[in-house]
């Protein structure tokens, strides 16, 4: 049976990370956290958040949530020097959730390794930006044994508002970049028709109003209307940087699983060409404004 009081641990606190805990802590939870920017935690939720210096601090807790950049980010908070996994902690049924977007691979090195030092270990990725999370809104699929899975559920769906369980091993982690290979395809395709209208004179809020009474309106389309009618990328819901990182994990498996994905990979190389023309730091929806370049739009004034 799951405690109802588990000891939370946290490493990992940037928009995603800080507002997903937030949402623990709004729920009557203490937790534990690590940073690599040790400012963030003395400035955040100090009624509820014990701050502790390194990853290996958090080896007494119960569920140790982890949410961080990128692959080489979660090894080092795990295996590294004075990593999670480094120092022998307390406790029956200790589990790792790592809710980052990395490889199977890296996940799969990374549970080999947590199981050693007696954890177990939930692939959990989320969808979801922080606004959304911050809302209720997100959503996490979650892989890895069942067991650990219902031990720390009711966690996730305090976090989301749903948790769904995909099954062994790292699935969850191949079905976010699934997700994340369909939100860089749906923008890119978005781009593509704005540019178009924009060239025959259509205004883009007439555009967008005209989609949400249609079967292509989605919460996605209308959550990206304003910064394409705006021309304004600031402050970005998931970075073209970030996007490229998950296109290319999420091909390295096509090819791996002997799966063509001409579309993605097109998509990729527009992807790379938008972060050239200096948007890797904007919302990925400036994927228009590399669209707007090659149809002779003009640029946005400044």
């Amino acid at each position: 049976m799951p405690s109802p009081n588990p000891r939370i641990g946290w490493i990992g606190l940037g928009r995603m990370g800080t507002r997903m805990a937030d949402r623990l802590i709004d729920a009557g939870h203490t937790i534990s956290a690590c940073n690599r920017t040790k400012s963030k935690l003395a400035q955040w939720r100090t009624d509820h958040v014990v701050p502790v210096d390194t990853p290996a601090d958090l080896a007494d807790c119960d569920v140790v949530f982890i949410t961080v950049s990128g692959p080489a980010d979660l090894l080092a908070v795990t295996t590294g020097p004075d990593g999670l996994l480094s120092r022998d902690g307390t406790g029956e049924n200790r589990t790792v959730v790592d809710c980052s977007t990395v490889s199977p691979e890296v996940s799969a090195e990374t549970r080999h390794a947590a199981e050693e030092a007696g954890w177990s270990f939930l692939a959990a990725p989320i969808s979801g930006n922080p606004d959304v999370v911050a809302a209720g809104g997100a959503c996490v699929v979650a892989s890895g044994p069942r067991a650990s899975f219902e031990r720390v559920s009711a966690l996730l769906e305090e976090i989301a508002r749903a948790a769904v369980y995909a099954g062994d091993g790292e699935v969850a982690r191949l079905a976010k970049l699934g997700h994340n290979l369909l939100l860089g395809l749906i923008t890119q395709s978005l781009a593509e028709v704005l540019a178009l209208m924009d060239k025959a004179g259509i205004e883009r809020e007439d555009f967008f109003a005209f989609l949400g009474h249609t079967v292509l309106s989605s919460t996605f389309i209308t959550a990206k209307s304003g910064p394409l009618i705006r021309r304004d990328y600031q402050p970005p819901t998931f970075t073209t940087t970030l996007l490229r990182k998950d296109f290319d994990l999420g091909l390295d498996q096509a090819r791996e699983l002997g799966v063509p994905l001409p579309l993605a990979a097109a998509t990729r190389e527009l992807i790379q060409s938008c972060i050239g023309l200096g948007h890797g730091q904007d919302d990925f929806a400036a994927l228009y404004e590399l669209q707007a370049l090659v149809s002779g739009l003009p640029a946005p004034e400044a």
